[in-house]
């Protein structure tokens, strides 16, 4: 389980990081210029911190996988993550529209692939508290 936890962090950090790439993506300069100035910024400032709590989330599994699953505060670290992770998985299936990505290729696929990476993370982390 504690190679599952390390490996969790090191996508983790990785998914942080992907962040970056958001803006330019979706084409952020153009499509969030009809919001209003605070819309805009709270866009961008929302996405870095979301960034930043799943870099930390992923430092936290990387350099402390032993004492979440050793000790009762790693435990509930462990129940935190499992209930965190599984409201994400069930956004993915009921938070987003499939109009999003049905019948489009790349997107079905990050669709697909988001969907078992949120699975993963949920089972793992119940696993961790349950054990």
């Amino acid at each position: 389980m504690e190679v599952q936890i390390k490996i969790i962090g090191l996508l983790l950090m990785m998914l942080a990081f992907m962040h970056f790439f958001i803006p330019k993506y979706f084409n952020w300069k153009e499509s969030l210029k009809s919001l209003s100035t605070m819309n805009r910024q709270m866009m961008k400032v929302h996405t870095f911190f979301i960034a930043l709590t799943v870099f930390l989330m992923g430092f936290l599994c990387f350099t402390s996988s032993n004492e979440m699953l050793n000790t009762a505060l790693g435990n509930k670290v462990a129940l935190g993550l499992a209930i965190f992770w599984t409201i994400r998985m069930f956004i993915q299936f009921f938070g987003y529209s499939s109009d999003i990505w049905k019948g489009k290729t790349f997107e079905t696929v990050i669709h697909i692939s988001a969907s078992i990476f949120w699975t993963y993370l949920t089972v793992v982390f119940w696993m961790c508290f349950l054990i």
